[in-house]
This record gives structure tokens, sequence and C-alpha cells, in this order.
């Protein structure tokens, strides 16, 4: 699978490092002082101009929550950059004061653009909006996006991690779906040797893909780690998370090693007509919800079944990265920029959305898997109104699957050096798989990498 919070760390966490020293936001005459600390920063009269940054409405669900949230603020006149959110970009655009209003980045961003006072706390935005953050969003979302005490961000999704089980490769291996409990870790390596396959001296079929090194940081939790403790402080060297990335290379290991895998993933069609499942290439996947919506293009080549994810507890455990909307702290509009973030994830927005994706359904003939937003009342009412049992009794159980694994949810934390845990990490994982450094040495050196940022933050320094 694809994890988009891995794909931009290394290049965020490199820029973001200097963004505090070119930050003029203290010196910008037409904020007032109380732009820093949120009070009296956020009204509910709104006008002017409010530029975005970073959200781009290209399928019918985005475009309906901008149309919503725009019908919603009289007298704005919103300008959308649609361009991924860009450390590069954001950092020249800070050196010159010139910034967006309202940006969209990835969860685990917010913190540290927090730490170093470059958006701002949002804390009062929701109370003039009269929105209670941990109960309007999934609490672990918030957690996400909570530093120093504060909430710096409006979270968008929260699309959980599941086990999507391959029913044809399962049945001709002989496993059955109850062997695919994680928290009999012993289980599933040996489920992983028996459904892979070989050709060449090279996979043909994965057994069990653990989705690395994009989603290690679930597993770490799993094993009762984790990446950072309650204070952001990392804490990659916890005896957990050994276990946990041992065990990782053992299922890779049983079938062909890291490298063999990763290169057989790599000619896989992932999103098209001859996906990974259509041609049985993959008995197990760790994915994430919104991959439901792309196999159901396949509806008809596919048999497939969704497993919870387990912690050696056997707790269901629901964990996912994802975008939010923060508010810069140079921005010129913060009012407008609240109220259109507090809208475009309200469970109207998300109705509105519902709506859309409902039309595009029946277009297409396919089936509605559900939005899965970053609230449990847009979750509810979507599902309620949009989300109607098909002719397809496989499809139907996993989407139940991953609504009903939603209560299990888990924030990793919000750490003020999160993208830079997560370069550390993500290479760490990668020596370790490889082999070209034991599990303990290479989240000790990660360790050590990540502890020499954190003391240099203010978090840190605290």
């Amino acid at each position: 699978m694809i994890n988009k919070r891995a794909c931009a760390a290394v290049a965020t966490a490199t820029v973001l490092v200097g963004l505090s020293a070119c930050n003029p936001a203290a010196q910008r005459t037409e904020e007032p002082a109380a732009s820093q600390t949120g009070s009296g920063t956020f009204t509910k009269e709104v006008s002017g101009t409010l530029k975005i940054s970073g959200f781009n409405p290209g399928d019918e669900v985005g475009q309906s929550r901008a149309d919503y949230a725009k019908q919603q603020l009289a007298g704005v006149t919103v300008q959308l950059d649609t361009t991924n959110f860009d450390p590069q970009k954001f950092a020249a655009q800070a050196a010159s004061g010139n910034v967006p209003d309202l940006l969209q980045m990835d969860r685990s961003v917010v913190a540290t653009l927090a730490d170093k006072d470059l958006i701002v706390p949002l804390d009062e935005c929701y109370a003039v909006h009269g929105v209670t953050p941990d109960q309007q969003y999934y609490a672990s979302t918030i957690g996400d996006v909570t530093y120093d005490g504060k909430v710096f961000a409006v979270p968008q999704f929260f699309q959980p991690l599941a086990l999507m089980a391959n029913k044809r490769v399962l049945e001709k291996g002989g496993v059955s779906l109850d062997q695919l409990d994680t928290s009999k870790p012993d289980q599933i390596v040996a489920a992983a040797e028996k459904l892979a396959q070989q050709k060449g001296g090279n996979p043909s079929v994965l057994g069990f893909d653990p989705d690395l090194p994009g989603s290690a940081y679930m597993w770490f939790e799993v094993f009762g780690g984790g990446t950072n403790d309650e204070t952001g402080k990392p804490t990659l060297d916890d005896p957990n998370n050994v276990k946990a990335l041992t065990w990782l290379k053992q299922v890779m290991d049983a079938q062909g090693g890291f490298a063999k895998v990763k290169s057989f993933k790599d000619t896989w069609d992932v999103f098209g007509d001859k996906n990974q499942f259509v041609k049985d290439q993959v008995a197990v996947q760790t994915a994430q919800q919104w991959y439901v919506n792309v196999l159901s293009n396949t509806k008809d080549d596919v048999s497939l079944a969704a497993v919870p994810i387990k912690t050696l507890e056997g707790e269901p455990l629901a964990m996912a990265g994802g975008t939010a909307f923060a508010v810069a702290a140079a921005g010129k509009n913060k009012s407008a920029a609240c109220a259109w973030a507090i809208n475009a994830t309200s469970e109207a927005a998300w109705i509105a959305a519902g709506q859309a994706r409902a039309k595009t359904v029946e277009e297409k003939k396919s089936i509605n898997t559900g939005l899965f937003t970053a609230s449990p009342a847009a979750d509810e009412a979507v599902r309620t109104q949009f989300v109607k049992p098909s002719d397809n009794a496989d499809f139907d159980q996993v989407i139940s699957t991953f609504y009903d694994v939603l209560p299990g949810n888990k924030s990793r934390g919000a750490s003020a050096v999160g993208q830079l845990i997560d370069q550390n990490f993500n290479n760490a994982v990668s020596v370790a798989l490889t082999g070209e450094k034991t599990p303990e040495q290479a989240l000790a050196d990660a360790q050590a990498s990540s502890l020499r940022a954190w003391d240099q933050s203010k978090a840190g320094q605290k």
C-alpha cells in the first residue's frame, strides 16, 4: 500500500528545522499581539479574501465540502492553491511574510509548526463556533494535533488500518480467517510462510503484507510500544518497539526477505484493473479504509474479507494518519480561515459529500464504501443515509468491519519533532529489515538522532 505520511517525512523534516529562524510573524503590524496566544483572534464575522493552500477538491467529496464551506462564508472570496503542502514553499512564504491563511497538511507536521510559532492555537476558534473538539472529532485525531495542551488544527479524515484478506488465496493455502489474529504474532508468521509462493527464487504471492515501512508505527502500537510519549519526546528505542521490529523482520524473512518483497510489490497495479487482489498476488495485506473504494472498481474480480487488527492483549486497534487544517500565524484572515475549516469538516458538509458520492456510485453502478471522516457523528450520519447493503456480501463485510473498528481509534500523539521522528523511524525499519543493522541498533541510532532534535525544540527545553 501507499502510506502518504511516510512519503513526505524526509523533505518536510529537513526544511522545517530552519523555519523558525525566518518566521516574521511577530513583526507583522497587521496582526495583533493576541494572534500568538489565541486571545481575541477569532470572530464569527468574516469578510475579505481567504487564501487556502494544500487543499485540492479533486473529486466530488472534496468539491461538495468546499462548496458548502464557501456558501457559509458569505462575502468572503476564497482563493485555492491546490498543490500539496510543500515545506520549501512554506519556508519561502514564511520568510517573506506572505503566507496563506489556511494550510492543509499531514497531522504529523502540526506540532512541529506549533513549536516554531508558525501556526496558532485554535481553541478559541472552536469555542467561537460552539464546537468541542474531542466530541465533534475522534479523540485520536485531536490528540494528533494537540501541542502544549492546545489544539492547533482541524482534522479531516480518519481512515483506519485493517487486514484485507484474499479469500481465494487463503482457501488455496489452507488458512482460515480466524488464523489472522495479530494478538498471536507467531501464528501470523506461520500463516505468512504457508501462504507465500515463489518462482525462480522471487516472490510470486505474498502471504502477509504488513505495509512497511509505512504502517510500522501501528505494529509498534500492537506490541505495546510507540514512537513518542505523551509529551512528544521520542521513544523509538522502547523495548516493545524492538520486539515489534524483530517480529516484522521474521515476517519478511519468511517470504524471501524485505528487498525481494519490496521489489515484487513495486510491480503491482495497485490502482488498476489488474491489482494484486485481482491477480491473486497477495493473501493478506494491511490496508487503509480508502483502498476499499479503489477495490470496488474491480468488485466482480476479487474475493475479499476484512479482519480487525488487535493488540497483543486482544484489544481492537484502529490507527490512521491523515490531514488537518491549520491557521498560519502570519495569515491575514484568521477568522475566515477558522470558519472555513470548521464548516468544511462539519456534519452538514459531510452529508453534502455523502450525497455527491452516492450520486457517483449510482452512475457507476458501484458500491458505496462510506467516507470515514474525522467526526464520529458525521460517520454515523453518512453510513445511515448512504451506505446500504449491496449485492456483494464480501464488500458488505469489509465495509462493516472498517466501521466496527472505529471505537478502537488511538492517537500516535503529537511531537514537536514528529516529522524527524518519522524520517529516522522509517530509516531504522528499512535498515533493520534488510539486515544492515540489528533492530536494537537501528532503533537506538534513530532514537539518538531524534533526541538531538528534541533537545533543540521548545517542547524539549521545558
